[in-house]
């Protein structure tokens, strides 16, 4: 039971962070009147997908470890555990750089220069956010696999 748990989290939160990064904040951008506004839900939602993978992360972790002996236990736990260290890592290390520097820019980042230093920083924190989202999302991608490869073995 503990296997089925753990792919269902782990497929329901890969879910979810594809549909944010394919679907939603791209749709954001490119409906909503200005890119500030888009921003402004993107970074709304964004620490929802990181504290429920935080969350997801060391449920996964805790039950592959608890769990008894089972294939691949501790490479789940492994994967679940970088599942969860990423997501911290971007919600508690880089978001909150982000939103510093979000103050000091003033309401739109387009009206800075391309050279801006604030700007350049932005965009960098921006690229290395999006990195630590897709650590993560490899990660349970990796975890997930070993759940169903485990499944499979027992039946």
């Amino acid at each position: 039971m503990r296997l089925g748990t753990s792919a269902v989290v782990l497929a329901a939160w890969l879910g979810a962070a594809l549909l944010l990064a394919a679907v939603v904040a791209p749709a954001a951008f490119a409906a909503l009147p200005s890119r500030a506004l888009a921003g402004a839900v993107v970074g709304r939602v964004l620490p929802v997908v990181f504290v429920s993978g935080i969350a997801v992360g060391a449920v996964v972790a805790a039950m592959a470890l608890t769990g008894g002996p089972a294939a691949y236990a501790r490479s789940r736990a492994a994967a679940a555990i970088v599942l969860a260290g990423a997501c911290a890592v971007a919600q508690f290390v880089v978001g909150p750089r982000i939103h510093r520097l979000r103050e000091t820019m003033g309401p739109s980042i387009e009206a800075l220069a391309a050279a801006d230093a604030r700007r350049v920083a932005f965009g960098r924190l921006h690229g290395i956010s999006v990195a630590w989202l897709g650590a993560g999302m490899l990660a349970a991608l990796v975890a997930l696999a070993l759940c169903l490869v485990a499944l499979r073995a027992r039946s």
